[in-house]
């Protein structure tokens, strides 16, 4: 099984980057508001890949909202970020429920997966 490493690099103009190490080249999904996201880039570079996440407008408005980072081949959790606009509480726990439930969208999805019938 392939071990994949992913450190976070930049978050700018509504695009988060993270660099993944990794034996092989992922296969990655990130996740908001129980959606794949779309125009994820992997580009070859350092030994790994530079990882390319644009950010939906609908996440950069008020509140707080939680993007998931996954290996799809094997529905590990790599990495998430959370951004909150507007006027946040000190402490807000806003940001630890998005969090919880992005995690238990990721084990809905795979009790449906280990659910479904065997071809």
């Amino acid at each position: 099984m392939k071990e994949i490493t992913l450190t976070p690099t930049n978050f700018e103009n509504a695009i988060w980057e993270g660099h993944i190490l990794s034996d092989a080249e992922p296969s990655i999904e990130a996740i908001y508001l129980d959606e794949l996201l779309e125009g994820i880039e992997l580009i070859p570079a350092n030994g790994g890949w530079n990882l390319r996440i644009p950010v939906p407008i609908a996440a950069l408005s008020d509140g707080v909202h939680c993007i998931a980072i996954y290996d799809a081949d094997s529905d590990r959790k790599l990495s998430d970020f959370t951004i909150i606009a507007g006027t946040p509480a000190a402490d807000d726990l806003r940001a630890e429920v998005a969090l919880l439930r992005s995690e238990l969208d990721m084990l809905k999805r795979a009790f449906r997966r280990s659910m479904a019938p065997k071809p």
